[in-house]
């Protein structure tokens, strides 16, 4: 009998392997407002709800201001990026930490993310040697064209480039619409809700540690909150739901 090809995890970074919310993303999004009001000419105001705009319509902005204003990708995202002090403001389970060591199958980190940021993160956080691989936003071009999460055609391709079917890939991410797309072809989704604010904190903070469940949405197959969680779904393997 031919064997399976070996489980793979795509761990989104931002939110799911650490407190991005704390440590990033208010600081990030300053970055970007400030970005778009010197080379863009707008207001502050306007700005920000283009910013916002663009990230709904495309799933991130920086792919609005290539398409709509020519903004040079390398460009952007080293200005908006620096973040100093971000080292500071680092957090994570270390909890966690130990579980991804011991997680049973292929690891890479595939985040939206540039790769500067990405490793700043990991070597702070010590992470970095927990995974296979990490495919940041410089790697999800296709045809010339950044089409990072929660791009589906991307998808098809980090699978195939990682030489597996997407029915034995895992995507561990924190946004929902990332795991709409990894559903469509054929991935497993599991929903880490561990720094969720805002809609989902009342859901989160009554949440027993481990995981959960998660009838609705039909594209989830399961939720949790902490990395350790994730050993059991290795366990039950195919008895994800399909």
């Amino acid at each position: 009998m031919k064997a399976r090809p070996a489980r793979v995890w795509l761990f989104d970074l931002d939110d799911t392997l650490h407190d991005a919310t704390h440590a990033a993303i208010g600081h990030t999004s300053e970055a970007m407002t400030a970005y778009m009001v010197e080379h863009l000419q707008l207001t502050a105001a306007e700005a920000s709800a283009l910013r916002q705009h663009y990230w709904h319509r495309y799933g991130a902005t920086l792919l609005g201001l290539v398409r709509h204003h020519g903004v040079r990708p390398a460009h952007f995202l080293e200005q908006t990026h620096r973040l100093p002090g971000l080292e500071s403001r680092l957090r994570t389970s270390a909890h966690d930490r130990a579980a991804l060591r011991r997680l049973p199958g292929a690891k890479f980190v595939l985040t939206n993310a540039p790769r500067g940021y990405a490793m700043r993160v990991l070597d702070t956080l010590r992470l970095s040697g927990c995974f296979d691989g990490i495919l940041c936003i410089e790697d999800m071009t296709m045809f010339g064209h950044h089409r990072p999460k929660p791009d589906a055609r991307m998808l098809r391709h980090v699978a195939a480039r990682l030489k597996t079917p997407p029915s034995r890939c895992v995507l561990v991410e924190d946004t929902l619409v990332h795991q709409r797309a990894a559903r469509s072809v054929g991935m497993k989704t599991v929903w880490m809700q561990r720094y969720l604010r805002g809609a989902f904190h009342d859901r989160r903070q009554s949440m027993k540690v481990g995981v959960h469940p998660c009838p609705k949405p039909a594209y989830v197959c399961a939720r949790i909150n902490r990395i350790q969680a994730l050993r059991s779904l290795w366990c039950i393997r195919d008895d994800l739901p399909r």
